[in-house]
């Protein structure tokens, strides 16, 4: 019998339906990405009543599609750390009220960990711990050193900015669409990533595996729109454009690069896993895999379809069902960031 996922951390409502062997019978995703477009970044309120519209007809659909009926489901999973409050307690409350239904156990999730997972759906036993985990999304940049599929400790993570949340600011400034990354990556295309000289904040510092994208986003706006400048002057277009589009994008791949590194370095780990929906970057894609013949490591990345929020990494709740553990309906969400004591060794 599967496990249904619900995942509705951010702004994506979706649900999966997942066999024991970690097997896919479905996935549907609803994308906001239109909804919070015009401000250029997740409105908060926003989000959560989107997905109040949106949580039961996903869920219907991804039954069907499976060809499932909601009384051969054997248990309920769901996203419940970190992200958005008022997302995360749709997600809850419609799996609560499945679970209770059909008196099925219900187990909750962590978001970043089931990021992570996403290798081991996508790669299977070829995935061995300890790893290096890193996860770069909107919300989140961070890395683990990964003992076990539930057993994550921070070794370090953006002390303001996450790399998704630049890109999409970066991309605001230079006047492209939302999200920002697939437009940035579309931008950089032919421009020359050493153009300009933007920095790399803590890549240097050996002494802390954290990173920092503020101030990268910062020399960019002031690239854009210089002090004292006219505040109608023209954004940039073309051959300028795909230049600091280019040199951006490799300014951030290199701070997380640098990062992976000394974790590499401090752990001595030959493994890294790596999610989140700015592994779907092709420059951090290929730049990991030449880290990785560089240094003798095996780097595992999912499918860009998993790569960015989706319920199919819920299948990380079978590594609790599988020894008997599970939550009640007392279970509750835990928003907020991976700085949380949720993270540390277990």
């Amino acid at each position: 019998m599967p496990l249904l996922a619900i995942e509705t951390t951010c702004d994506e409502t979706a649900a999966a339906v997942l066999t024991r062997d970690r097997q896919v019978l479905s996935s549907v995703v609803a994308s906001q990405e239109k909804l919070h477009a015009r401000w250029r970044g997740v409105v908060p309120e926003v989000a959560s009543r989107a997905h109040v519209e949106r949580i039961i007809p996903v869920i219907d659909e991804a039954l069907s599609r499976a060809g499932t009926g909601r009384a051969d489901v054997e248990a309920v999973a769901v996203a419940v750390r970190p992200g958005l409050v008022g997302s995360l307690l749709v997600g809850l409350a419609a799996g609560k009220g499945i679970a209770a239904a059909l008196g099925v156990p219900i187990v909750g999730y962590d978001h970043l960990a089931a990021h992570l997972y996403a290798c081991r759906i996508a790669h299977g036993a070829a995935l061995t711990y300890p790893c290096v985990g890193l996860v770069a999304s909107g919300g989140h940049t961070s890395l683990f050193l990964v003992h076990g599929p539930l057993d994550l400790e921070r070794l370090g993570g953006t002390i303001d900015d996450a790399a998704g949340e630049a890109f999409d600011k970066a991309a605001s400034l230079l006047g492209l669409g939302y999200p920002g990354g697939p437009e940035i990556e579309r931008a950089a295309a032919g421009g020359d990533p050493r153009a300009q000289r933007l920095p790399r904040p803590l890549a240097n510092d050996h002494g802390r595996l954290d990173m920092s994208f503020s101030g990268l986003k910062t020399a960019l706006r002031y690239l854009v729109q210089p002090p004292g400048a006219a505040a109608d002057r023209p954004r940039p277009q073309g051959r300028e454009l795909a230049d600091l589009a280019a040199s951006f994008q490799r300014a951030v791949v290199d701070s997380i690069l640098a990062k992976v590194e000394l974790a590499i370095e401090r752990s001595g780990c030959d493994a890294v896993a790596v999610g989140g929906g700015v592994a779907a970057n092709t420059l951090l894609r290929d730049d990991l895999e030449a880290l990785a013949r560089r240094r003798g490591l095996r780097v595992f990345i999912p499918p860009r379809s998993l790569c960015t929020d989706n319920a199919v990494m819920g299948a990380i709740a079978w590594e609790r069902l599988e020894r008997g553990d599970n939550d009640g309906l007392t279970l509750d969400v835990a928003p907020g960031t991976d700085r949380s004591a949720l993270h540390r060794r277990r």
